[in-house]
């Protein structure tokens, strides 16, 4: 009982001393053990689509309705979003009213959380997909930004920004197609930053997910997007955005150019980058096997120099789709529907190809290599991971699926260092 005490002290120590909005995943020096701990609650029905901390309260979203304590003695009616403390897993009493799932949160400063999702209201007010709120439940009143239909995927704060993505195309009056930026105090759209991404062809234009390089310079998005302006950014496309607009780089790949499986406007998941910012890693889809295009895959990309990259490596599944990321330096942790890693020959219907290693749910491969680690804590597959939070001692972990490290864990893990 006194090291689980001195080791919550340690969280919450860490925790508070990063209470400033999260720039980037931060470095970890080994990877993470495959033992979940024991004392974070579970989400009991739907799926957790999203995470942020706040200090040493973890908020959690997504499409839900009850929650439970570690022990599952007292169950709690939670509608999309709920919080617990990083360091002991108790069940915090925000509970704000929201209509619609929360797909994306991103942490505010004085103990505030941004919610993004396709939710119409927040405690009965207007608040369609964008929403500031207390720790203590309340809607910020002085943060006034809507989005006009659609929902909000991704959220980023930088400094006095919030960055937005999602399907909407405009906010607050102010057309933005899929991609934003305001005032993180006030909501107030930027008039100067535009990405101008279209999608032509495609039912609309949508940024998936996106991430922002440690330094605040880079903004890496993924999505159904086909161009920036005049120029072909086919499913990813990096900014400058370290000025007053949102500078298209000359970076760019042709890799996510092949199509995968038919009705797929966009199979790319999600992009992180590394600790450093030297780096980042796609997390993919597409329901299609194939060792020469990057459909269910996992795939590193140098964030330097100019004009076109190729990956520096593809992690391939073999047909199963990946849809969270995580870089901690020491590993690049992915989490989905897979079976295998090292997969590139196998397929979902044959099964796994030569090489290839079980990896239900859940894995861990190299940031050199991207070859698998040994890390293997297995979970109940389900639809997939959706979101991994990494904090100073650990890995929390959002998905649908209630197993995890051969245990019970309700839609929330988290594996220690």
């Amino acid at each position: 009982m006194r090291r689980r005490l001195l080791a919550a002290a340690v969280i919450v120590a860490a925790a508070v001393a990063c209470a400033h909005p999260a720039e980037a995943d931060p470095a970890q020096a080994t990877i993470v053990s495959a033992n979940p701990v024991d004392w974070t609650p579970h989400v009991l029905d739907g799926t957790v689509w999203s995470m942020a901390v706040v200090g040493d309260t973890v908020v959690v979203g997504g499409a839900f309705t009850k929650v439970a304590d570690s022990g599952r003695k007292n169950t709690y009616a939670r509608k999309n979003i709920f919080a617990f403390g990083l360091a002991d897993g108790q069940i915090r009493p925000f509970a704000p009213d929201v209509d619609g799932a929360v797909y994306a949160l991103a942490p505010g400063t004085e103990g505030t959380v941004y919610a993004g999702g396709a939710f119409k209201s927040v405690n009965g007010a207007d608040q369609r997909g964008l929403a500031r709120i207390s720790l203590s439940g309340q809607r910020v009143t002085s943060f006034g930004a809507k989005i006009n239909w659609g929902d909000v995927r991704a959220l980023a704060t930088r400094g006095t920004f919030l960055y937005a993505g999602g399907t909407f195309s405009a906010i607050s009056g102010v057309n933005r197609a899929a991609l934003a930026r305001m005032n993180a105090t006030t909501g107030a759209v930027d008039t100067g930053f535009d990405a101008r991404l279209t999608a032509p062809g495609l039912s609309r234009t949508r940024v998936e997910h996106f991430d922002i390089s440690p330094d605040g310079r880079r903004l890496v998005a993924v999505g159904a997007l086909l161009k920036s302006g005049s120029y072909d950014r086919t499913q990813i496309a990096m900014f400058d955005v370290s000025g007053a607009a949102a500078a298209l780089t000359s970076w760019y790949t042709d890799a996510y150019k092949p199509a995968c499986m038919k009705g797929f406007d966009t199979y790319l998941r999600q992009v992180k980058f590394s600790p450093d910012g030297s780096y980042f890693v796609v997390a993919a889809t597409g329901r299609a096997s194939s060792p020469d295009r990057l459909c269910d895959s996992a795939a590193r990309f140098e964030a330097g120099g100019t004009g076109r990259h190729n990956p520096t490596w593809v992690q391939r599944t073999g047909g199963d789709s990946l849809y969270a990321v995580a870089v901690t330096g020491s590993a690049v942790y992915l989490g989905g529907h897979q079976r295998y890693f090292d997969n590139p020959y196998g397929t979902d219907a044959k099964g796994p190809g030569p090489g290839a290693v079980s990896r239900p749910g859940i894995g861990a491969v190299s940031p050199t290599t991207g070859r698998a680690l040994s890390w293997n804590p297995t979970r109940a597959r389900g639809v997939g991971v959706r979101v991994f939070q990494v904090v100073p001692h650990g890995l929390l972990v959002g998905s649908d699926t209630d197993e995890l490290g051969h245990e019970y864990h309700g839609r929330v893990g988290m594996f220690p260092l």
